[in-house]
């Protein structure tokens, strides 16, 4: 039996392995987000859901973070990202949103 040791990709996208923009607690980096994801989560995931093209129902999920970093080659697990939303959920959503908003800024998103 031959074990998968890749998730699929999105798309047709070429996807070259990179890594997030800044890290999990680096929130002071972009104090609106911060500000955002503290007093509202759900805006702030929701703004998430539309700059990826989804559906905002019920704000951040595992499924949208594994999906993001897929599209962009960041290394980790479904494991890892339902770990991170479970401890630390409004340092990952703007973990995300800063690292959309890089991307954008380079023209890469």
């Amino acid at each position: 039996m031959n074990p998968i040791i890749s998730q699929p990709q999105h798309g047709t996208r070429v996807v070259t392995v990179s890594d997030w923009q800044t890290g999990v607690f680096d929130c002071c980096d972009d104090i609106g987000i911060c500000l955002c994801g503290t007093f509202c989560p759900l805006c702030l995931s929701c703004q998430i859901a539309s700059d990826m093209d989804e559906f905002c129902l019920c704000g951040a999920t595992v499924a949208m973070r594994t999906l993001y970093r897929t599209r962009y080659g960041i290394p980790g697990s479904i494991c890892n990202d339902f770990l991170c939303l479970g401890c630390f959920p409004n340092c990952v959503l703007c973990q995300l949103k800063r690292d959309i908003e890089k991307r954008k800024a380079m023209n890469t998103f």
